[in-house]
């Protein structure tokens, strides 16, 4: 089974709820971080292997139809080689929100690994090698999250094709998705999710 839909936004843009809105559309089940964090013992080599260009695709997205957030956000060029017909999520937000969000969230999970649960820091060690690979190294002020974030969207626009990707905020609804995936519009509302109370409640949930 190939994955037909990849994300390319990093995370805290929405990607949990994009992720439960392409699982309801039946494009699932959806590959997010929260897959890494329940099976580590497989994951976290997995794409540890892959930092090191080491790369197995089947066996990572084994079982799934699509895949958002990171780690796959930071491998957008490798993914498009290997899978080039399928079609591409960029979820956006307002870069200083973004920031905010990240920086009180992802960021300070990764900043504070050394002090990390044993089992949790292989996990964490490689979740900070694809943010930095994204182009978010430790030591960003917020003016350099934004830039980051502005210059890693931009560089999504400019690799891949312009008809296969969409440009997408998940307060922008069901609708531009539908159109895109070429899907009937559900009648339940676009699933919100996964606030910065939430985040924690996933990580620590993995302790």
């Amino acid at each position: 089974m190939a994955i037909s839909i990849i994300g390319a936004g990093v995370g805290r843009t929405g990607t949990y709820s994009l992720r439960l809105a392409i699982n309801q559309l039946g494009y699932g089940p959806c590959h997010h971080m929260e897959e890494v964090l329940k099976n580590m013992d497989v994951q976290v080599p997995l794409w540890s292997e892959t930092l090191k260009g080491n790369t197995n695709w089947s066996a990572i997205y084994k079982g799934f139809k699509s895949a958002v957030d990171w780690p796959t956000a930071g491998f957008f060029r490798e993914l498009l080689k290997e899978y080039p017909i399928a079609k591409f999520i960029l979820t956006e937000r307002n870069p200083e929100n973004w920031a905010d969000s990240f920086g009180s969230t992802i960021y300070k999970l990764i900043e504070g690994r050394d002090k990390a649960p044993d089992k949790m820091r292989d996990w964490l060690k490689m979740a900070n090698e694809v943010i930095i690979k994204t182009g978010f190294p430790q030591g960003l002020d917020r003016e350099g999250l934004i830039d980051g974030f502005n210059a890693h969207n931009k560089a999504v626009r400019e690799v891949i094709p312009a008809e296969q990707l969409l440009v997408f905020q998940v307060k922008d609804g069901w609708e531009p998705l539908c159109k895109f995936l070429n899907v009937a519009v559900p009648n339940d509302p676009f699933p919100r999710t996964n606030n910065r109370e939430e985040f924690w409640e996933l990580v620590n949930a993995g302790n």
